[in-house]
């Protein structure tokens, strides 16, 4: 049962999606119908997610009417019942979108890096699928589909399906997904694009005047292919390609198959923060193929990513990069842990979450990312490499396309892992206990020894142009500037930035370490070019921190609603949502249209 859905899978289920509509630029809607092969093993009816959709009319098979009802608005959209005649395998739904579709965000050209025409790109996770398209939108539910998209000539369609790599001459674009997928995995981009392949499996999507840099910062995605496959099988997909979204996009990726979403912050020119592809593309075995059956098992989606990204990362970078991968997403998980503990919500540092009457974008934390992977690290501790990456192997294998619980993979990690290899393990601990268990394997760093080593002699008095940090990368970059004192003076932050030019960094995951220490020194001169930053750039993982950390001070407070009142319209949903909640912005203001 999902609590997240209003579908009842058990009475009624969708097996293939035909989808035809047409995208509106300039009324900004989406319209047209969604048609579905259905399996019906029990029950007259069939229950669809929807979420400020406007349903026309329901069809079956041969065109007949069918009747349908909208339940009422509740925290999960509402319900479109429709009645199903005996026999009845498929039905049509006509519609059209809503104004405020969440999973939509339509960009005007001053919005793109071209600035020429618009964009509209589409992000479904959690439950924000049901915005654009009548569905039932579980996880648990899986299904194929084909598309059929109209868009203006000037603009090129792509899907997370097979696409085209040159644009139609009138505008119509068709897709095909064949292995079944869940439905927060669908996903659309319209906007002008160009393609440039990468080799002859991996590719970029990008406006023209990002593609150059895109295709270079990306040169290593083939690669990162092949040492995926060599540890957890071959890709099933066909294709992995990636787009490159204005930087709205509330996240730094989105796995959506055969092409990943991502966000232009991750293209410093130096190819420093590509581990997010490699994250991105380990999905393709861990949340796509075998995805979390309902999102209190998010952990299974990301826990297992993590752990790949940094066993590809390894593989291609070495065991110090993969060690600072680590220690930073260590960090973050340790921060996250004492903000839950402070919060309403105590118990979301469980692995396995109860999200009954929330939305279920709480439940994406740190900790189903970090403390996910701290427990397969500490598994494969207890067994060894091989074993553990045999074991991982077979899990892919066996459980390909399909949809997994907790109780379910528990069930299946101590029938083939923990009793055959005899390893005795406090399991509930990690799974249903809060916080960190004390055998967590500790990530190290070799590298982190030595910044830190750095940052002593700075504040010993050591002038910061003599520091030894010709050979840093972005991760030590990043490490030095969270483990500086709090309070530095105007001094020492002029000092930093004049030897290393911090706030004019090219680099987003620099500048947002550097704005945070900005932020907490209360450095002025910096603060022009976090309005910028902020007003620029969407990605949640940069917001939360900054706005967050704005909200300590009466002035820090102002600045936060000022930056924010402009800016806010320039952010996705899931950032709008996140943000209005930290800076009680609905309680202050009125409801903004997107």
């Amino acid at each position: 049962m999902d609590t997240h859905s209003h579908a009842r899978p058990s009475d009624a289920v969708i097996t293939h999606l035909d989808l035809d509509i047409k995208v509106d630029m300039n009324a900004k809607r989406i319209s047209g119908t969604a048609s579905y092969d259905i399996a019906v093993p029990h029950g007259d009816r069939i229950i669809l997610d929807t979420d400020d959709l406007e349903v026309e009319k329901v069809t079956d098979g041969s065109t007949q009417e069918l009747k349908f009802n909208m339940g009422d608005s509740t925290r999960i959209g509402r319900a479109l019942t429709i009645e199903l005649p005996k026999g009845t395998d498929r039905i049509t739904v006509q519609y059209r979108t809503g104004p405020n579709a969440k999973a939509l965000q339509w960009l005007g050209p001053e919005q793109t890096a071209d600035k020429i025409h618009p964009f509209l790109f589409t992000q479904g996770e959690a439950i924000l699928s049901r915005t654009w398209i009548p569905i039932q939108d579980s996880p648990g539910i899986r299904f194929t589909y084909d598309a059929k998209v109209n868009v203006p000539t000037e603009l090129m369609a792509v899907m997370s399906a097979i696409n085209p790599q040159e644009r139609s001459a009138d505008g119509n674009y068709s897709f095909h997904m064949e292995h079944p997928i869940p439905a927060y995995l669908i996903a659309l981009a319209v906007g002008d694009l160009d393609f440039a392949p990468i080799d002859d499996r991996t590719g970029v999507y990008a406006e023209r005047g990002m593609l150059k840099r895109a295709a270079w910062e990306f040169e290593d995605t083939g690669n990162m292919l092949k040492a995926a496959e060599a540890l957890y099988g071959p890709y099933r997909w066909g294709r992995y390609d990636l787009i490159v979204l204005p930087p709205s996009f509330p996240f730094g990726g989105m796995e959506n198959p055969c092409l990943t979403f991502a966000t232009p912050t991750i293209i410093a020119g130096d190819r420093s923060l590509t581990a997010l592809v490699a994250h991105e593309l380990a999905h393709s075995w861990s949340g796509n193929l075998v995805t979390n059956a309902t999102w209190n098992d998010f952990w299974l989606n990301e826990g297992f990513t993590v752990y790949f990204e940094s066993r590809i990362s390894e593989a291609l970078y070495g065991e110090e990069y993969a060690g600072m991968l680590q220690q930073l997403g260590r960090q973050d998980l340790l921060a996250t842990l004492d903000d839950i503990a402070k919060g309403k919500h105590p118990e979301d540092s469980k692995l396995r979450l109860d999200l009954s009457g929330r939305d279920p974008d709480d439940g994406m934390t740190e900790v189903a990312y970090e403390k996910g992977a701290a427990f397969l690290r500490l598994l494969e501790s207890k067994v060894g490499r091989d074993k553990f990456d045999a074991f991982l192997r077979d899990y892919f294998d066996r459980f390909a396309f399909q949809s997994m619980t907790t109780d379910r993979f528990l069930a299946h990690l101590n029938d083939h892992l923990l009793e055959p290899n005899h390893v005795t393990l406090d399991v509930d601990a990690w799974v249903d206990g809060k916080g960190l268990p004390a055998d967590a394997p500790i990530p190290e760093s070799d590298r982190f020894t030595k910044v830190e080593g750095q940052i002593e002699q700075w504040v010993a008095g050591k002038p910061a142009m003599q520091l030894d940090t010709k050979a840093w990368s972005t991760f030590e970059w990043m490490h030095f500037l969270r483990h500086l004192p709090a309070d530095l003076s105007e001094q020492q932050m002029n000092e930093l930035d004049a030897a290393f030019g911090f706030t004019k960094s090219g680099n987003a995951e620099v500048l947002a370490a550097w704005f945070e220490q900005c932020i907490r020194s209360d450095h002025d001169p910096a603060f022009a070019r976090m309005d910028e930053f902020l007003n620029t750039v969407g990605r949640r993982k940069f917001l939360v921190p900054l706005y967050t950390a704005m909200l300590d001070s009466e002035k820090g407070r102002l600045m936060a609603q000022t930056i924010y009142r402009n800016a806010r319209p320039n952010y996705h949903s899931v950032s709008v949502r996140t943000l209005d909640d930290i800076l009680a912005w609905k309680d202050n203001h009125p409801p903004v249209t997107f």
